[in-house]
């Protein structure tokens, strides 16, 4: 009787040691990568996904956070999407414009993130950036509290490309077997951002005003790129509302600075621009800040708005 019951014991343990070896050998040994192995890139919005989908190519798998057509500032994550961001074999996204990523990707465990606000420097932004950097004391930056660290850095091309290179060097360690295709793809990248900042170069040096007003204070980074002033009826929050004195500054500084015309976006309400266009009797027109691609955009891709934002601004200030 003890030796049946020794041998059966035995029988149950081993039984129970294969299982635990089958349950480790189904469990997926590389959460980072697809079944086709492809490396598993979670990015928080549209010029994160960009950036990994241009330097990843077709070693890569990239799943956006963001949905297009949704104010990326506003965004709550979903337990499943909380979930696949853990099984990530890298991470891009900004800290700073999204609480619930930041904590997120806090959490995650994730080895291989890229925060590309850490691979530039991000600047105090009002609702007034003056390009040419004389601003006085009494302006009118920050009169409205709606000043802050600004995030849109993507909007100036040199300083997106400056976290181009460093979404590259990052997948090439999360994937050190297609580091040189990554290099290659992000050598490729930043060459063009070069040339796009060429073409806007170009494109407003003989201008007849240097001042343009926006929905949202998005562009300042644009702004001191090129040498323009951004007048912006809300601060960096998107869905702020502007103060009677910020409305009352604004119909002086359209009239002083010549403003032919009051940009609005494809994703924030548009009412308060038109509304003060129809007031000053200016024209309205569309500046894309680029924070989501849909069918209403004015191109197909980052480059493609990019162009357009350039040829919107050539018109309102004048350029020949």
């Amino acid at each position: 009787m003890n030796i049946r019951r020794h041998l059966s014991l035995t029988a149950v343990a081993g039984a129970t040691a294969l299982g635990l070896l089958g349950l480790t050998a189904c469990a997926p040994t590389d959460t980072g990568r697809t079944d086709d192995g492809k490396l598993r890139v979670t990015a928080s919005f549209y010029p994160m996904e960009f950036l990994a989908e241009q330097i990843g190519g077709k070693h890569v798998e990239v799943t956006g956070l963001t949905k297009p057509g949704a104010e990326p500032h506003d965004l709550e994550l979903t337990p499943r999407q909380t979930a696949q961001l853990g099984e990530s074999g890298a991470v891009v996204y900004l800290k700073g414009l999204q609480p619930a990523v930041d904590t997120a990707v806090a959490q995650s465990g994730v080895k291989h993130i890229v925060d590309a606000a850490a691979l530039t420097h991000l600047e105090e932004h009002g609702t007034e950036v003056d390009g040419h950097h004389h601003t006085t004391g009494d302006n009118h930056s920050h009169s409205d509290a709606e000043g802050g660290k600004d995030p849109h850095i993507w909007l100036d091309p040199v300083r997106y490309a400056e976290v181009a290179e460093g979404v590259g060097k990052t997948l090439a360690q999360a994937d050190p077997a297609h580091k040189a295709d990554y290099r290659k793809n992000a050598d490729a990248l930043v060459k063009k951002l070069h040339g796009l900042d060429e073409e806007f170069r170009a494109g407003l040096k003989n201008r007849a005003s240097d001042t343009f007003i926006t929905t949202h204070a998005a562009f300042g980074y644009l702004a001191e790129r090129y040498g323009l002033t951004e007048e912006a009826i809300s601060g960096l929050d998107p869905e702020s509302e502007p103060s009677a004195h910020r409305i009352r500054d604004l119909h002086s500084l359209a009239d002083e600075h010549h403003v032919s015309t009051i940009f609005f976006e494809t994703i924030a309400n548009p009412a308060t621009a038109r509304t003060l266009a129809g007031d000053l009797h200016l024209k309205t027109d569309v500046l894309d800040p680029l924070e989501g691609i849909t069918n209403k955009s004015r191109g197909k891709d980052y480059f493609g708005v990019q162009r357009a934002n350039l040829a919107a601004l050539e018109k309102a200030l004048g350029s020949k």
